[in-house]
This record gives structure tokens, sequence and C-alpha cells, in this order.
């Protein structure tokens, strides 16, 4: 039986989602967040080292990382090939999306959003004008010119087709679900309609809808 080791908002939600599109059992053993760091409890350390989410156990096997996590599942349980594409230039756009998303795009977000809650954190308030100014030119001068080019061209993406390889969901839409759901609430989305288009249509799928019955209310922080 697989287990998915599952932290509250955080990624492992959509590893919820894919378990739920290949219509596997698991069951969910769930983890609460600091209420003032965020941080994951240290009682996830006893299943990976760096204590983090997701990590799923399966058997004796024990996967980290939503990419490697997601790959494991495919090879091993998506009998049909339904969510990965055979070969081809699909293939190849597939493997970009899955490791874009983490490798380009997510780390980004993470820092855009540390420089937004920086300002807010107790601190003494003569230093407050001054964590703000610095944190906003971090995000004018470093962020912003790096995210933007990023989004322009997932918006080029999804205005050529449904999903990001094509017609047919795949697991590389699972993986980008989250960084561009955590967009969302970092962004102004307005001139990305069809980002905005790609979220809504994430959220309407049966199987999603499942993931968070079964996983908990979700939010990106």
């Amino acid at each position: 039986m697989i287990t998915v080791h599952h932290l509250e908002n955080s990624r492992s939600q959509r590893i919820l989602w894919l378990l739920e599109e290949l219509g596997l059992d698991y069951d969910i053993v769930e983890y609460k967040r600091d209420p003032d760091s965020a941080a994951a409890p240290e009682s996830l350390k006893k299943i990976h080292p760096l204590g983090k989410s997701p990590v799923i156990t399966d058997g004796e096997l024990t996967v980290a990382e939503s990419g490697a996590i997601i790959e494991y599942l495919l090879d091993r349980y998506d009998t049909e090939k339904r969510l990965r594409p055979i070969d081809g230039q699909a293939l190849l756009d597939y493997r970009y999306w899955l490791h874009f998303a983490e490798g380009s795009l997510m780390p980004l977000l993470v820092m855009k959003l540390v420089m937004m809650k920086v300002p807010k954190s107790p601190m003494p308030f003569f230093i407050k004008p001054i964590a703000k100014a610095i944190t906003g030119k971090v995000q004018e001068k470093f962020i912003l010119p790096r995210i933007k080019p990023q989004m322009l061209f997932i918006e080029k993406t999804l205005g050529e087709h449904t999903w990001f390889v094509g017609e047919e969901l795949t697991a590389a839409d699972i993986q980008m679900s989250f960084p561009l759901q955590a967009s969302s609430t970092r962004m102004d989305l307005s001139e990305f309609p069809n980002i905005a288009r790609f979220i809504k249509q994430v959220e309407a799928q049966p199987a999603y809808q499942k993931a968070v019955a079964k996983g908990g209310a979700f939010t990106t922080l």
C-alpha cells in the first residue's frame, strides 16, 4: 500500500492528485505546519532526513521529491501510458515541463514569497521602511525581470494547446499546477489569461477535487 506523508499546504497535494488520476488506493499520514514559522514538524524527519514533503512509502521503498515520485508512480503504475507521452517531441516537452516547474519557476516564486513576507515580519518600527524598500528593490530589479519572461513563455505555450503537452492531461500538468497556483497568490494574473484558465481547468478536474477532499483545504501560502 502506498502511503503519502502529506504536509498541509504543500507540494504533496499534487501527488494526491496523481494517485487519484491513476486510480490507486493509498493512505495519508497528515503533518501540520508550525503556526508561527510554517515549518514542517520534526516528525517528518523520521520518514526522510530532510523532513520535507512530499514523501511516499510503497512497501519497503521511500521516494522523495515531486518529480522523482511522479516518475516512480508512472513507471510502476501507469500501465496504460496515459499520463506520459511515449516518445518524440511530446516526451521531450513533457520532461522539460516536469523539470521546469521546480528547476526554473518555483525558486523565483519562493524568493518572491520571502520578499513579500519580510516587511510584514516583527521588527522595530524604524526598520520596517528600510526592509520594505530593500525587498521592493530586490523584487523590482532581480525577481520580476526573471520571472516575467517565464510567465510569458508559459502563457504562450498554454495559448497553443489545452495542456502543456497538447490536448490531453499529462503528469507535467500535475507538476506545473503547484507553481502556477502559487503564482496566483503572488502576482497579478490579469495579463496571463491562459495561465488563469489553466488553474481553473486544473481545479475543475474530478481527480483533483477528490485529492483536495482527502487531503484537506489547500493553499500555497
